[in-house]
């Protein structure tokens, strides 16, 4: 693997862990030449998925988009890095084991917002004003007050 700062080809890994889904190992390497230090994600490749978005128009399935939404709603939040990578995996998982070759977008939405109510409430809400496009400050009362009653 190629050193992301230097550019040299030999890295040594330091550490590997399999995280608790057993779909990803992140890989804690070293350059041999600078002695930078970074981390790599290990994980199962499967078929392509298309996004179906809502003007109808497709694209390739992009965990990247995924995990940037989710970082967004989580800053400001003590939900960790890993807490956001392991549930971006879980959410590429469970659309990947569908086995279906296209998802809509609400589908990824409604994915991400079951696991982001289980994680942080902030987090939700801001995800849940984007997802569903808030305008009015009652349907953020909405939402909060859905909370609380499941607590």
């Amino acid at each position: 693997m190629r050193c992301p700062y230097c550019g040299y080809e030999e890295t040594r890994v330091l550490d590997s862990r399999v995280d608790s889904s057993g779909m990803t190992v992140r890989r804690r390497r070293e350059c041999v030449k600078c002695k930078g230090r970074f981390t790599t994600y290990e994980r199962y490749e499967f078929g392509p998925v298309f996004v179906v978005k809502k003007d109808g128009k497709r694209e390739k399935f992009d965990r990247a988009k995924i995990l940037n939404g989710v970082m967004k709603a989580c800053e400001k939040t003590n939900v960790t890095l890993e807490e956001i990578e392991k549930l971006v995996d879980d959410v590429v998982n469970d659309v990947q084991k569908s086995g279906n070759l296209e998802i809509l977008t609400l589908e990824i939405g409604k994915l991400v917002m079951e696991k982001l109510k289980k994680l942080n409430g902030v987090a939700y809400v801001r995800f849940a004003s984007v997802y569903k496009d808030f305008r009015e400050i009652d349907q953020f009362l909405e939402v909060v007050e859905e909370l609380k009653k499941e607590k």
